[in-house]
């Protein structure tokens, strides 16, 4: 899980995820919302806020809203993975 001292420092802060994708450095800005026990990450993504939560099993998938999909914007279902996998990757 992840360190309690540091959620609630980043809680009110943003930061960056570095991803490395398809050879390319990326750095998306991000920040940590808490709501009791449950988490999620919100993530800049060009012009678009994707947000990321853990599932069942504890892996995180992104969460897009049908607005989000109805304004016919493409999503790059590998970019998103990798983005997950670095969240994931912030675990202790």
């Amino acid at each position: 899980m992840f360190d309690l001292t540091l959620v609630e420092y980043i809680m009110d802060e943003y930061f960056n995820i570095p991803v490395t994708y398809q050879g390319e450095e990326l750095s998306f800005t991000s920040k940590l919302l808490m709501t009791g026990y449950i988490h999620k990450f919100q993530v800049k993504i060009g012009e678009e806020i994707i947000f990321f939560e853990p599932d069942e099993d504890g892996n995180y998938r992104a969460i897009i809203d049908q607005e989000q999909i109805n304004n016919d914007t493409a999503y790059d279902e590998g970019l998103l993975k990798a983005i997950a996998n670095v969240i994931e990757s912030m675990k202790e």
